[in-house]
């Protein structure tokens, strides 16, 4: 775990579900809510499976907008064939307690573009309405792309059209639309920040998009929430020598979360597999990684060396390094 993470008590003050898969949990914190920019999350501790999770939300209000210090809001999607994170958020009530890390940020946003797209792929538009809602506000040259599987898969698209207007675009797969990636961009005026937050492989997509149309790739600002990967989760057995540790890793579980559990203190911090903090290397591979970071280069993914072991998993057997030394 991150070692200088701090914890506080939060309670759930309310519950809405905003479309048919995604639930906003407003959160009542004692003390008053740490303050968030545009583009934060929290993380969130949660029993699955009688063991204690780690995983993270994006905080939905723009600065200053919460109905009280005490409160701040992040939203879970249910995702029936996930880890079981989503479906521990979904079985909350009002009145249950849980416990969240301060608000962290790993996609701020930069008030010194001269124009923004915001490109949101499903449950992705939470971090990016808080942005939307602030650039709009501050008269910003902004125009967004929001893309869903069903109308009423929208997430927040009253208060979109609201702070944009005809600035908001949708795209609903089941009335036959498709965000046009490439056409996006060639939209894009000059020295203009993308901002994207969706699925692994639509990152993919934007990032081929953006760097064929030659654009500097510091523009390209963006955050995931996380992929299934190419291979369907099953057990499979890691080996950690430095730590006398030989265990199966099962479907239901990440193997950070089954490090941790048995007393492997690695490193971490977005646990999206963005940041890279948790890459470990590979000392013998017997089968294949189902590398589902953004962090890793596709070389690197190709040479099995390095596992990014918050999201990423395997199918056979798995022998790991860590930065652990034991005290002389």
């Amino acid at each position: 775990m991150k070692a200088t993470q701090d914890w506080t008590d939060a309670r759930v003050h309310a519950l809405r579900d905003v479309t048919p898969t995604v639930r906003e949990f407003t959160l009542q914190v004692p003390g008053g809510a740490s303050l968030h920019e545009p583009g934060g999350h929290l993380q969130v501790q949660l029993m699955v499976g009688g063991r204690l999770h780690t995983r993270s939300y994006s905080l939905i209000d723009a600065p200053g907008e919460a109905s009280s210090p005490e409160f701040c809001r992040i939203a879970a999607k249910r995702l029936d064939a996930g880890k079981g994170g989503s479906l521990a958020m979904w079985q909350l009530a009002v009145g249950d307690s849980l416990r969240i890390s301060a608000p962290q940020n790993h996609f701020p946003l930069d008030l010194s573009a001269r124009a923004y797209w915001l490109v949101a792929a499903g449950v992705g538009v939470t971090p990016l309405l808080g942005m939307a809602q602030l650039l709009a506000k501050r008269g910003a040259q902004v125009h967004m792309a929001y893309a869903a599987r069903s109308a009423d898969e929208l997430a927040y698209l009253a208060p979109l059209q609201a702070s944009l207007g005809s600035r908001l675009q949708t795209f609903v797969s089941t009335a036959g639309q498709r965000m046009d990636l490439r056409d996006l961009v060639r939209q894009a005026p000059p020295d203009c920040q993308l901002y994207f937050c969706g699925p692994s492989p639509m990152l993919t997509d934007v990032r081929l998009a953006w760097g064929s149309a030659g654009r500097d790739m510091a523009d390209l600002r963006y955050e995931t929430f996380g992929t299934s990967g190419r291979l369907a989760p099953q057990a499979f057995r890691v080996k950690v020598p430095r730590h006398g540790l030989d265990i199966i890793v099962d479907s239901d579980t990440g193997l950070l979360d089954a490090l941790e559990q048995n007393g492997v203190l690695a490193l971490s911090d977005c646990r999206r597999g963005e940041c890279g903090l948790c890459a470990m290397d590979v000392l013998r591979l017997t089968g294949e990684i189902d590398h589902r970071d953004v962090f890793l280069t596709d070389e690197e993914k190709a040479s099995n060396r390095k596992i990014c072991v918050c999201v990423s998993r395997v199918v056979g057997e798995i022998t790991l390094e860590t930065a652990y030394r034991p005290e002389s």
